[in-house]
């Protein structure tokens, strides 16, 4: 196949210089390719490499040409359906059933139609019949006329438009002439310089193919670090400078008691709703739970305890069974509190998580039903909101944020509860970044905590900084399937910091 593709573009090209060789132009490329017996393709590849080394000129060619329908084949062999429909129709009439069966049916839809609107023939209540004694039937014409090539007139070829009886096809071609560099034939430049030629002394008659220094190398291919990962190993490293710990977050799936209920969080507040959270079907519910633990928060949740009246409704163990896709890596927290509660002596400890979260919520510019949470709490003794404050200054100025303000907020598990707001100098305007807390007694104390422990926390999510640092403004752009690789492969290395 490959030698049979070589000898057609050989010849083409031999064709090509030997007939501009006694003639000024080759016109019409498509014709010239009928005329030498080869596909316009293998033509047109030759064409583009002799205009490449300007042995000859080729200029593009576009024409128009109308092209007729299957439908309009047919019609323009056996005539416009109207002309069909009128010669089924005898003299005397004919019924109207009788008719459709005659012609068929889409035949008789389309033409009975166009019958009666050319005034070719009445239907009555009983009958079919003719009003004229003969007809001419243009449109078999007109089709005829174009599968002939001949001109039409712009107003039936609208008319045939609109019937959908006609296509346009546009035709492209080359007209070529001689170029700069032409010669009846086009000589074979040696690339290399072989053993054989040094051998057979033909290397003195050889011409040799230019080397192009200037040439673009091929690029290296290499990895590319995706902006997502490059924030969060920078924001993982500012932990790691502050002393923190990283706790296990590889358990996407989490019981809603871990989830909810040891934060606190009652099991009638709307983010326990299915249209917030995803629950799982299977496996739908969990048993290991620990008992001791559970009877604490069942109380905690029912009549309170601990400074707290509780939220005095029937706490029910099937709901905190339920599976689900954590919605918080605070999940992940309340388990790493629980067990760090179980160890005498007290030690203080510093954790932080980096992971995906999962919320069932409309997917637009700024949201996601899958991202990414950053969370770091501390646990020590007669910690205060002041060290809190203290903390997210410290933090947040690692990331480049050093204007920082704080809002009163409500979480069910923290009090008080403060939202992070940074000025951005670039939008001119203060971003909130964050939210933050103090972990209520009613879920420490439960846990085993002494009292005079405390837990200090704050979160935000991984997109919202590698959005403002990188200048992305919708997140489908960042993070999901609709990602452009480009983004990953030609941003610049992280640095953090309000730009």
């Amino acid at each position: 196949m490959a030698a049979e593709d070589s000898d057609a573009k050989t010849k083409a090209e031999r064709s090509i210089l030997g007939f501009l060789r006694s003639n000024d132009v080759i016109a019409d490329s498509h014709q010239f390719a009928s005329s030498i017996g080869i596909g316009h393709g293998e033509l047109e590849s030759v064409i583009k490499s002799l205009s490449a080394f300007q042995f000859i000129e080729s200029q593009d060619v576009k024409k128009d040409k109308w092209l007729l329908t299957e439908e309009a084949k047919l019609y323009a062999l056996n005539g416009s359906p109207e002309a069909q429909v009128f010669s089924a129709v005898p003299p005397e009439g004919i019924p109207r059933a009788e008719l459709e069966k005659k012609v068929g049916s889409q035949i008789f839809k389309i033409g009975s139609s166009q019958a009666v609107k050319n005034k070719w023939v009445e239907i009555g209540k009983q009958l079919v019949s003719r009003k004229v004694e003969n007809v001419e039937d243009t449109l078999k014409d007109l089709l005829k006329s174009i599968e002939d090539g001949k001109v039409v007139d712009d107003k039936d070829i609208a008319a045939l438009k609109k019937r959908k009886l006609i296509t346009l096809q546009t035709w492209k071609g080359y007209s070529l002439r001689k170029g700069p560099m032409y010669a009846p034939e086009r000589k074979k430049f040696a690339t290399d310089l072989t053993r054989e030629h040094l051998l057979r002394g033909d290397w003195k008659d050889l011409e040799f193919k230019d080397y192009n220094l200037d040439v673009q190398e091929q690029p290296i291919e290499i990895g590319y670090l995706h902006p997502l990962l490059e924030v969060r190993e920078a924001i993982q490293n500012i932990f790691l400078q502050m002393g923190f710990e990283e706790m296990p977050t590889n358990n996407f799936v989490e019981s809603s008691f871990w989830n909810f209920d040891a934060l606190f969080q009652p099991q009638q507040h709307p983010a326990r709703d299915s249209h917030d959270t995803f629950f799982l079907k299977v496996p739908s519910t969990t048993r290991e739970l620990p008992e001791d633990y559970l009877e604490k928060v069942k109380q905690v949740h029912e009549i309170g305890g601990y400074g707290s009246m509780g939220y005095r409704y029937k706490w029910k163990r099937e709901e905190a069974e339920k599976n689900l896709l954590r919605t918080h890596t605070t999940a992940v927290s309340t388990r790493m509190l629980y067990l760090l509660a179980q160890k005498k002596p007290f030690t203080p400890k510093r954790y932080y998580s980096i992971d995906r979260v999962f919320r069932n919520e409309a997917v637009d510019r700024t949201h996601l039903a899958e991202f990414h949470q950053i969370e770091g709490l501390i646990c020590d003794r007669n910690l205060t909101l002041g060290h809190l404050i203290g903390v997210l200054n410290d933090f947040f100025a690692s990331l480049g944020m050093k204007k920082l303000r704080f809002k009163p907020a409500y979480n069910p598990y923290t009090e008080p509860s403060m939202e992070i707001f940074s000025y951005h100098e670039g939008l001119d305007k203060w971003v909130e970044v964050g939210n933050s807390g103090m972990f209520r007694p009613e879920m420490l104390r439960t846990m085993g905590f002494p009292e005079d422990v405390s837990v200090i926390a704050w979160g935000l999510s991984l997109e919202r900084p590698t959005m403002i640092l990188y200048g992305i403004n919708n997140i489908r752009d960042l993070f999901g399937p609709k990602v452009d690789f480009n983004i990953i492969k030609n941003s610049k290395i992280c640095r953090l910091g309000w730009q």
